[in-house]
């Protein structure tokens, strides 16, 4: 049996953090000692690193306590509850992580805008549409060849393709232009 002195330094976490897990239910202490000082077991352990792996990637505590009951149940051949799947978990998560991003992305190019810096836009990891659009240009895409680009974007990693082109700037209006246009391109070479 481990103190929760040495959870906490297996860890990395404050003494609080795990007395308040015990007081949520995420992590009670297997056990207590003759002075009733909290006393955590390997199963214990292993608990608390699926928490702090679902706690690493975002995952609130309400959500990781709702799993890993949901596994407990699933492991006890208990009847399942109606809470959503880790797979559904972690797809939500996903999902807000790109929403986070793309936020990000399009304060980045504000705020390049607003200094009006034309070096900034070299010197830093973003691309604009023009640089792209330039870059595709100099290595031989015509019209024609971008809009295949595009179409086999969306066929093959649609979701990515959002992404993308939301990293260039572009607005939500242009993305569904473009987005629609490449479904359109699919159906058709589907067509033929």
């Amino acid at each position: 049996m481990l103190t929760i002195g040495e959870v906490v330094k297996r860890f990395h976490l404050s003494r609080s953090t795990l007395i308040y897990y015990d007081k949520i239910g995420l992590l009670k202490p297997s056990g207590r000692s003759q002075h009733q000082y909290r006393q955590y077991t390997d199963e214990d352990l292993k608990r608390m690193e699926k928490i702090a792996l679902y706690k690493q990637a975002g995952l609130s505590l309400k959500d990781i306590n709702i799993q890993l009951t949901r596994d407990h149940e699933q492991h006890d051949d208990q009847p399942l509850n109606r809470a959503p799947s880790s797979t559904e978990l972690l797809e939500r998560r996903l999902q807000q992580l790109n929403q986070d991003i793309h936020a990000l992305r399009q304060q980045q190019h504000l705020i390049i805008h607003l200094l009006g810096h034309e070096a900034l836009q070299h010197s830093r990891s973003v691309l604009s549409k023009d640089q792209w659009v330039k870059i595709l240009q100099a290595s031989g895409m015509d019209e024609a060849a971008m809009k295949q680009w595009h179409i086999e974007f969306e066929r093959s990693m649609p979701e990515a393709h959002t992404d993308f082109l939301w990293s260039l700037g572009i607005e939500e209006a242009e993305i569904k232009t473009i987005k629609t246009w490449s479904a359109m391109g699919l159906k058709n070479k589907a067509k033929t």
